[in-house]
């Protein structure tokens, strides 16, 4: 496949194409930081390729052609610097997997990278609404008739994970904060290993909802959550990397606070939109640089 199309810029550099070969051709240790939201499997179908990591037929064949992708981060990630992982266990499907219960999603991706010799440095709890999870998912455990009927089967809502790795090594740029930018209430609320306030609509779809429902990023990563893992762990003008950029996100935020942009995305709609909404932005933040109006 190789790169099918690209948008270049100072800011960002976007490629349209399969991640493992977007990422084959960077350079070693040429990464600050990786961000992103993998796949969940099956669980959505974002595709029809078959370079789609969506459309594996098990669990097993996803994290076969996953430990591509951790190969090349371990590899571009410079040492002592970070990938996080945002992911949530899955539901295991009577039809499919014999059972009703949950898929430990988020403990393999773990085993994953520390099998490609990253450091598990953090694991994050995102908290979600179980009410908007049972309302989407009508997920039997949630129903409040199944807590009446037999309590057996109720189980409680399923968070994100945001899995933080470290790359073996000695950090050559160290992350520094100042107290009148980063005052000591915010640090306790950031380093709880919960996150309560994420706020869940915040994502780049309610902000950039330009095409049709089948164009729009089905899961699209928090913006809120993005910045967090950003500012914690890189500095300005740093090059943060994103695999599956999907629409953007992550390159959005990364923009935004003075860092520059690597993605890699497959789905050509994912694509363009993405270009469209990292262009825009990068000019947005040039004309603040420049005392001009956003």
């Amino acid at each position: 496949m190789n790169v099918l199309n690209q948008t270049v810029r100072d800011e960002f550099a976007l490629y349209h194409g399969d991640c493992v070969e977007v990422l084959a051709g960077l350079p070693d240790a040429s990464v600050d930081l990786s961000i992103y939201s993998p796949p969940f499997g099956d669980l959505f179908v974002y595709s029809a390729s078959e370079r789609d990591m969506g459309n594996s037929s098990s669990h097993g064949q996803f994290f076969e052609h996953y430990a591509h992708v951790v190969r090349e981060l371990r590899r571009v990630v410079k040492p002592g610097r970070m990938v996080a992982v945002h992911c949530s266990d899955l539901p295991l499907r009577k039809f499919r997997d014999g059972d009703i219960g949950l898929y430990d999603f988020s403990g393999d991706v773990i085993r994953a990278h520390l099998s490609a010799g990253f450091v598990l440095h953090s694991k994050v709890t995102v908290w979600k609404d179980p009410v908007v999870e049972m309302q989407r998912t009508k997920a039997l455990g949630l129903l409040y008739k199944q807590l009446q009927k037999d309590s057996t089967k109720s189980r409680m809502g399923m968070p994100d994970y945001v899995c933080v790795f470290r790359v073996p090594g000695q950090n050559a740029a160290p992350v520094m904060h100042k107290p009148v930018d980063f005052p000591v209430d915010k640090w306790q609320q950031w380093a709880s290993p919960v996150w309560m306030d994420i706020d869940q609509t915040n994502v780049l779809n309610g902000r950039a909802a330009r095409a049709n429902d089948d164009e729009r990023h089905i899961c699209p990563l928090q913006l809120d959550l993005i910045e967090r893992i950003v500012v914690l762990y890189s500095n300005p003008g740093e090059v943060v990397l994103s695999p599956f950029a999907g629409i953007g996100s992550e390159g959005y935020v990364t923009i935004r606070a003075g860092r520059k942009f690597v993605g890699a995305e497959l789905k050509p709609e994912y694509f363009t939109a993405a270009s469209r909404t990292l262009t825009e932005q990068a000019s947005a933040s040039a004309l603040d640089l420049f005392g001009g109006a956003a």
